[in-house]
């Protein structure tokens, strides 16, 4: 798949856009605020209807405007499907076809994206947080089911820390009805947990051929997912058993939400033992491993975007990227310079100047 044509209105510095861009490779030019990675977000958000930068959905919609909306046109394998997405003061609504969808959850799918930027690092470095938000949205856009799964999971997690607190301040002391909770969150963390597994195990095959191409055989990655369960407790039983001090602490304290996933190399912790280079490895191979598998989940390359990401890489991470994306995926790439790009000899690009929020094709890419 790849995305044909967007349009903007009202996007952060964005009042008016509309372009064309290669199925190849496009770069974006230009110095630092001037919108390149507003642009890269736009099409993130109409994939995914949300941002990897702001929760604060308010923050897309340009100062002098009321609302924001993003257009685009996604060609596939089954034809051109026409994707919209109005984003208001008080929430958002989606197209596919022009047909308003009566959930988010039914129009995410409809474009795949990887974004790769350098603060992907911390998928490594980070804390746990990220990690989980990586595999649900990541996995989100493979699967429907996982992504209902998610977002009842939250629904009911939040009702029953709701119920412990009002537990804890004796509000309420019913605890038949936190049973019922219990039973429900433990319904679909379980399933989510079994889909990240099957997930996590598709993705750890394809990372660990790159990992090994990358360190020339040297090194073997591996994925260790970690639950917060005593012994061999099912989720159902761990939650019936801290009952009391959930109660007290007025939170849920096991569950998908509270899991994380390790990265070995070489059987050690690469975010606590690795060195900066393993990590960055070990970051860039997960993240090129979600190429291949979204085309053996979905039947369809995703989308590439890259955030000012050569800068980061030295020539070899840099070579094993291009590699990746030559003539396989359509390829959104940011940078300040052209430099860059001529020296990791990406075969015809097309080239887009911006500043202050205009956007402007280069004829010449040297010059």
């Amino acid at each position: 798949m790849y995305l044909e044509q967007l349009q903007l209105t009202n996007y952060r510095n964005y009042q008016h856009l509309d372009v064309d861009f290669s199925p190849g490779v496009n770069v974006l030019l230009g110095a630092n605020a001037q919108g390149k990675t507003n642009l890269l977000e736009a099409i993130y958000v109409l994939a995914l209807t949300k941002s990897h930068r702001t929760h604060n959905e308010k923050d897309f919609i340009n100062w002098q405007a009321t609302f924001a909306k993003i257009s685009g046109t996604v060609q596939k394998s089954s034809g051109r499907v026409p994707l919209e997405l109005l984003i208001g003061k008080k929430g958002k609504s989606a197209k596919i076809n022009h047909l308003e969808q009566a959930k988010l959850s039914q129009y995410v799918g409809q474009l795949n994206v990887i974004l790769f930027a350098p603060e992907d690092l911390s998928l490594v470095k980070g804390a746990p947080a990220v990690r989980r938000r990586f595999i649900d949205m990541e996995f989100g856009q493979m699967s429907p089911r996982y992504l209902y799964n998610v977002s009842q999971y939250k629904q009911v997690l939040r009702q029953r820390n709701q119920y412990l607190k009002q537990l804890k301040y004796r509000q309420a002391d019913d605890q038949t009805f936190l049973g019922v909770l219990s039973d429900q969150l433990a319904q679909y963390g379980s399933a989510i947990i079994t889909q990240r597994l099957d997930f996590l195990t598709k993705l750890e095959g394809w990372a660990q051929t790159l990992h090994q191409d990358i360190s020339k055989g040297k090194e073997k990655l591996t994925f260790d997912y970690v639950q917060h369960l005593k012994g061999q407790a099912t989720l159902k039983q761990a939650l019936q058993v801290d009952t009391a001090h959930e109660i007290e602490l007025g939170t849920t304290l096991v569950g998908p939400h509270r899991d994380d996933v390790r990265f070995l190399v070489n059987g050690k912790n690469v975010q606590t033992f690795g060195s900066q280079g393993q990590q960055r490895t070990t970051a860039l191979a997960v993240k090129l491993a979600e190429i291949d598998l979204m085309k053996a989940q979905t039947g369809e390359y995703p989308i590439l975007l890259l955030d000012d990401v050569l800068s980061e890489l030295d020539d070899a991470r840099q070579t094993h990227l291009l590699k990746a994306l030559q003539h396989k995926v359509q390829t959104f790439l940011t940078t300040t310079s052209l430099s860059g790009v001529a020296k990791t000899m990406i075969e015809a690009p097309r080239v887009f100047q911006i500043q202050g929020g205009h956007l402007k094709r280069r004829t010449k890419v040297n010059g």
